[in-house]
């Protein structure tokens, strides 16, 4: 079949699959910043217990391939009673790898508050729980932005290696149409295409953030 006739006949199950891609970032970017937000907590804690479990968690899941965490999850958990779906699997999976990597950003961000906020939220009578509610949070939460949203660009990329617990994602259905074609170079290059557009357009938004985040703010 001619490649140009190959690629019109296949874009839409190439773009049912990105839009599981797309699905699968984002379900795992809102699960692993509730849990980045845990562990960036923990790391700042006083309690040198909670500090050592989150400096524990971050190093094994940053220190160990995605490839062997998705594995563990899908093929090592029923070994203990816990069996999950390809489509759970695959997200929780990613949503606790991302949250490691998120967490030092978040914890990177409040450390990064000068401690003349906190001292001044102590006088007015906050409590440490209520300075980063209100004061120290809000504050963080702006200057790790760019962080965070090269995490969802990573999260776009990384979502392909869940292909291989058969969650039909982007490339799983390219790989599904190759299949039936014999024609691997075509559809592999659409599939990059189609995830560097998908990464080209949240660098866009998160431009977009960044020049809003940097405009004054009118008081």
């Amino acid at each position: 079949m001619n490649p140009s006739a190959l690629l019109i006949q296949s874009l839409p199950v190439l773009m049912t699959g990105a839009l599981l891609t797309i699905k699968f970032a984002l379900l795992s970017m809102v699960f692993g910043l509730a849990a980045a937000v845990v562990i960036a907590l923990m790391g700042i804690s006083t309690n040198r217990w909670l500090v050592a479990i989150a400096r524990i968690y971050v190093s094994v899941m940053r220190g160990t391939p995605l490839l062997v965490q998705i594995f563990i999850v899908y093929y090592g958990l029923p070994s203990i009673g816990i069996a999950l779906d390809p489509t759970p699997a695959g997200v929780l999976a990613l949503s606790a790898n991302v949250a490691a990597y998120m967490s030092e950003s978040m914890r990177g961000a409040i450390l990064g508050i000068a401690k003349g906020q906190w001292l001044a939220s102590y006088s007015l009578g906050l409590t440490r729980a209520q300075t980063l509610r209100y004061v120290v949070g809000p504050q963080a939460l702006r200057l790790a932005v760019p962080s965070l949203s090269n995490s969802l660009i990573s999260l776009i990329k990384d979502t392909s290696l869940v292909s291989v617990i058969t969650v039909t994602e982007l490339l799983r259905s390219a790989q599904e149409v190759i299949a039936a074609t014999y024609q691997p170079l075509p559809l592999y290059l659409a599939a990059g295409a189609i995830y560097w557009v998908l990464c080209v357009l949240l660098e866009s938004v998160q431009r977009v953030f960044e020049r809003r985040l940097a405009l004054p703010q009118k008081h």
